[in-house]
């Protein structure tokens, strides 16, 4: 029975300038040569994992995206799991009741509105990153396909948020202004799951990568949770082994560690 392991993308695969360590590349190769499933599993949406570096240079046989929301094998989509109208509207209402930015994340696209973000370094690279792929939240209102959302929360009543999205959305807090929303019971981990009974993979041959607040579930779920030696403590205290951290080869020592390459 084959093996499967499960990678985050940001400051488990690359950096924040979006660098891949060469030892890293090789040890996917390496494994996926070995004859292990590799998984890319990212809280970023489809759309935001278009790099070459990951997909064309070091190649996976599959995509978790969006905290689990969506599942792609192959170069097929094998599930999603988008946000009724419903569901959108108890969003985007919330959130304009407290004269908040969001940002939608799905397949195809990226909501927001710059002048919402025009300090925010992160969101500046991935809408120069993305292009086309990053569109204007209020120009395209009653028509999003999304997944989940980010939130960058400045000023508000965040504790009336907590309490109007808790019926039907988890907040995953990053930190106590940026944290993001997925649809409740969905997570990393909920799509390790699907994953693995689509493959017949036994849980016991489940490994994960991962370094931060949302791969806490995921590292708590798989049998081998392995941490960056970069990540942050929460991510650590869930894991059953810390790696060395992303610059000093984690990814390849982490894998030898468990004899996987």
């Amino acid at each position: 029975m084959k093996k499967a392991v499960f990678f985050d993308i940001d400051g488990t695969l690359w950096d924040e300038k979006m660098r891949v360590p060469e030892s890293t590349a090789a040890a996917i190769h390496k494994l996926r040569e070995n004859g292990t499933y590799a998984f890319i599993c990212s809280g970023r949406s489809r759309a935001a994992i278009q790099a070459k570096t990951l997909l064309s240079d070091i190649g996976f046989d599959g995509i978790l995206a969006a905290c689990g929301t969506y599942f792609e094998y192959r170069g097929e989509v094998v599930y999603e799991r988008t946000l009724s109208k419903e569901e959108l509207l108890e969003l985007t209402d919330c959130f304009k009741r407290q004269n908040q930015p969001l940002i939608l994340e799905g397949k195809k696209h990226l909501y927001g509105d710059m002048d919402d973000f025009s300090d925010n370094p992160y969101i500046l690279n991935l809408k120069k990153s993305l292009g086309d792929g990053f569109v204007s939240f209020t120009e395209h209102a009653g028509r999003y396909d999304a997944n989940k959302a980010t939130s960058y929360f400045r000023g508000g009543d965040l504790e009336r948020v907590k309490k109007e999205l808790s019926a039907h959305f988890d907040l995953i807090f990053h930190t106590t202004q940026v944290f993001e929303i997925v649809p409740k019971g969905c997570s990393k981990a909920s799509g390790i799951r699907r994953v693995c009974a689509y493959l017949n993979v036994a849980h016991e041959d489940t490994y994960a990568f991962g370094d931060s607040v949302n791969d806490i579930e995921m590292l708590s779920y798989v049998r081998h949770g392995i941490a960056m030696g970069n990540g942050t403590d929460v991510a650590k205290d869930a894991a059953d082994y810390i790696t060395a951290p992303l610059w000093e080869d984690g990814i390849w020592e982490g894998l030898r560690h468990f004899s996987l390459i």
